[in-house]
């Protein structure tokens, strides 16, 4: 940049108090810094140097626009900086935990996708619906639904819009009938999720100022998400999903939503690490490339 030269012979000058030390530095010929000192002066119409044949000094309109050429340079270096780094190869290893059946339906291909773009990266992958402990286990980034309960931790949005919904395939509703208000819920078989040792037998809905929150049973408990998804598709049952879970099955007619005037519950999808400072260029890049893929998931369908 023709511009970010002329500067830098500048700041080099006044640094150095002679033009010709500023040209031996940049490689060039006193005449040609000269010529370019008097271009400087004359699209600034300021005097920038008073010289002599053995002198250079600033000028008072000199002195305080150095201070503004150092600030130029600086900004315009540390924007060359932030572009090799956003151009430059990623590499390094990161370990990932992420929610089974997610992983399996959606962030493994995801994840091949952006190894295939970026072949120095290695991910280990833990899939499990128990919580990692960040602080404890050696694991980088995890992949979960909800806000963190300890606000010491970074959440990061890969899909804030994400809800749970109530979802069962057409043979199970052929044979068991079609529930059309939460309260029905109860009569049929549901497949349920333990998490934390909890068995989820209360399943939350809205609908506008309406909320219920409903007792379930059923045959079938799990604590992982993957299964409790695979019973469904088997037509042992109703389960409680998140949509990101079974939007392809839902999409492609292999689970149909029940309840459709009714909300369930929020499951935004996070990427959370233990401190901000581990938001590594690997780690931020895998952020945006997953929220990307995320939000092109279609809208639970209305």
């Amino acid at each position: 940049m023709k511009a970010f030269a002329d500067l830098a012979l500048y700041v080099r000058a006044a640094d150095a108090g002679s033009l010709s030390a500023a040209a031996r530095a940049l490689d060039i010929s006193p005449s040609a810094a000269s010529a370019t000192i008097k271009r400087l002066e004359a699209e600034l119409r300021a005097q920038l140097f008073v010289r002599s044949t053995r002198s250079l000094r600033l000028t008072q309109a000199g002195e305080r626009f150095l201070a503004h050429a150092r600030e130029a340079l600086r900004a315009i270096e540390q924007a060359e900086q932030a572009l090799r780094g956003e151009e430059a190869e990623l590499h390094g290893a990161l370990q990932m935990s992420m929610p089974s059946d997610l992983g399996r339906s959606l962030m493994l291909p995801w994840l091949d996708e952006f190894i295939a773009e970026h072949p120095q990266v290695q991910l280990r992958i833990n899939l499990s619906d128990h919580f990692a402990d960040v602080y404890r286990q050696p694991v980088d980034v995890v992949l979960r639904y909800g806000s963190p309960q300890d606000s010491n931790l970074i959440a990061l949005p890969l899909r804030a819009d994400n809800r749970r919904v109530v979802c069962a395939s057409p043979e199970y509703l052929m044979r068991h009938g079609v529930p059309q208000d939460p309260e029905q819920l109860s009569e049929h078989n549901c497949l349920r999720m333990l998490i934390r040792g909890e068995t989820q037998d209360r399943w939350r809905l809205r609908r506008g100022e309406d909320e219920r929150s409903v007792r379930v049973h059923g045959d079938r408990v799990s604590d992982d998400g993957h299964a409790v998804k695979q019973w469904a598709l088997a037509g042992h049952g109703i389960a409680y999903k998140s949509w990101l879970d079974v939007s392809r099955e839902v999409l492609d007619g292999r689970l149909v939503l029940l309840c459709r005037d009714w909300q369930g519950e929020a499951a935004p999808l996070n990427l959370i690490c233990p401190d901000r400072r581990l938001l590594s260029p690997l780690v931020q890049r895998l952020r945006e490339h997953l929220k990307r893929c995320c939000e092109q998931v279609p809208a639970i369908p209305e």
